[in-house]
């Protein structure tokens, strides 16, 4: 590992003026700057991160804050923050992780200190009482999710409504008129959550537009909900031939409750999901499917972040379109 003592062997300089030219704590000449800066890039020398607190007045980490509340799925969640972990370091910044739910204070707490120079936020409610606080901050932030009234902030998102109409979209080309979406736990809708509340708003707006009877339907994750779901759509809409789902621990379990029930998918029953793709394609069944680019958001949300760190103007609303995958889990209407 390179030292700062080699650092100043090859700079020919003493390790206090290497210290000096990191921290900017006493001025030395410009040649002298960039005798060290040269030594540095040489040998490969990274600095400590108090050296470079200290040289550029940031920490050089992101707080990246997800409530792990109920109703929500860890798995996905965590290839958010893969994603963005990976995106920066890609900046080189690091990623403190807030899974309390802490609300405005727990932000506060950690803007008011020098432990992160900006904000990732996730599980971005319609009317979340953290915006007023991340509006008044003199720390940049970036929502992965829109709320209601999004003026004033900076969001990037998959288009969750558009997802819902394209699933929707794609079950009426196919013929079918009886379709239900089950959706999120209810604690989810409750809460207001933004995705969830999209996916039901554009799912119900294209049944409306192409003329299809239509129903949601919210289902705890786990076999036994699912069961219960499947149950009472058979039993309240017996003919329903395409389903939506936006609830990836229940999709496998729905796939067989309703196969259980005598009903083949694709065959009697044509299944789509708004899931993660891997999780669409390994289901027993492949299931036809909008993926959720986790990847592309969280690396989308970092480098938004770094602009605005950079002083760099940026968008307020990134939204990014639905891509469907075709699998086989749906076919034209029996």
């Amino acid at each position: 590992m390179v030292k700062i003592t080699d650092v100043a062997r090859h700079a020919g300089v003493s390790p206090s003026t290497v210290s000096y030219a990191l921290s900017g704590k006493r001025p030395i000449s410009e040649e002298t700057r960039q005798r060290v800066e040269a030594s540095i890039r040489e040998l490969g020398y990274r600095p400590h991160a108090g050296a470079r607190a200290l040289a550029s007045s940031r920490s050089n980490v992101l707080a990246l804050v997800v409530p792990l509340r109920a109703g929500i799925h860890v798995p996905v969640v965590m290839q958010f923050a893969v994603s963005v972990v990976t995106a920066a370091r890609r900046h080189d910044h690091d990623v403190l992780l807030l899974t309390q739910e802490e609300g405005g204070d727990g932000l506060r707490r950690v803007a008011d200190t020098a432990l992160v120079d900006a904000l990732i936020v996730m599980d971005v409610q319609l009317h979340d009482g953290r915006l007023p606080l991340l509006r008044a901050l003199d720390r940049p932030s970036v929502l992965i999710g829109f709320p209601a009234e999004p003026a004033g902030l900076t969001c990037i998102d998959l288009d969750f409504a558009a997802a819902g109409e394209l699933c929707v979209e794609h079950l009426a080309g196919l013929g079918h008129r009886v379709v239900a979406l089950v959706g999120s736990p209810p604690e989810v809708y409750v809460r207001g959550t933004g995705f969830a509340q999209r996916v039901v708003r554009g799912f119900t707006a294209a049944a409306d537009r192409c003329g299809l009877s239509s129903s949601v339907h919210p289902c705890e994750a786990g076999p036994a909900a699912a069961r219960r779901v499947a149950e009472l759509l058979l039993r309240e809409r017996p003919a329903l031939t395409g389903v939506v789902v936006h609830n990836e621990p229940v999709l496998e379990p729905l796939i067989d409750a309703f196969e259980a029930m005598g009903l083949r998918v694709p065959g009697d029953l044509s299944v789509t999901a708004i899931c993660p793709d891997e999780v669409a394609g390994r289901a027993r069944v492949p299931v036809t499917s909008v993926a959720i680019p986790a990847a592309e958001v969280g690396a989308g949300a970092v480098d938004l972040l770094m602009r605005k760190l950079g002083g760099a103007a940026v968008p307020e609303a990134t939204l990014l379109s639905p891509r469907l995958t075709v699998r086989a889990s749906t076919v034209p209407r029996p």
